[in-house]
């Protein structure tokens, strides 16, 4: 189980989709090339390390052979994201990619629709972007708008 890491104190929280093999292995959210792009980010957008933020996923299981996690999954795992929200009480979550976004904005728009706005989400700010692995697979554009996602979840951290 990966439950999540970082500061239980943070004012900036992300959430991602679920653990990959990496992750699954070394049981912390975002170990391999996602988050070392996730790491890189947050130094030069947000001007934080990762120890200053909170970094969880939807599931905190892998799902078998990496396959998208299943409705049944994502309900059983729900109360325990909900639990630390509550208990981390970030000013404003990140949400990585699809099921993160969909989830917790109730929603059946894709991330490309989502992103570049914030949203209320339980007396918080929560700005929808795209998975680092997407930024990996999709190249500058897609990387120039998850740097701008965080340079507004910065600006909402301030205020």
């Amino acid at each position: 189980m990966v439950f999540g890491a970082g500061s239980p104190t943070a004012d900036l929280m992300f959430v991602g989709e679920g653990p990959g093999a990496q992750e699954d292995e070394q049981g912390l959210p975002f170990v391999g090339r996602s988050g070392k792009l996730l790491d890189r980010l947050l130094h030069e957008e947000v001007g934080i390390e990762r120890s200053a933020c909170y970094i969880t996923n939807v599931v905190k299981c892998r799902p078998p052979a990496n396959r998208d996690p299943k409705p049944d999954e994502i309900a059983a795992c729900r109360p325990y994201l909900e639990e630390q929200v509550g208990l981390v009480d970030p000013a404003v979550i990140v949400t990585l990619g699809n099921f993160a976004s969909k989830l917790l904005l109730g929603t059946d728009t894709g991330i490309t629709k989502l992103r570049g706005r914030a949203y209320e989400y339980s007396g918080r700010n929560l700005v929808p972007t795209f998975h680092p692995a997407a930024a990996l697979r999709g190249g500058a554009v897609v990387l120039a708008k998850l740097r701008a996602d965080l340079v507004r979840a910065k600006s909402l951290m301030s205020r």
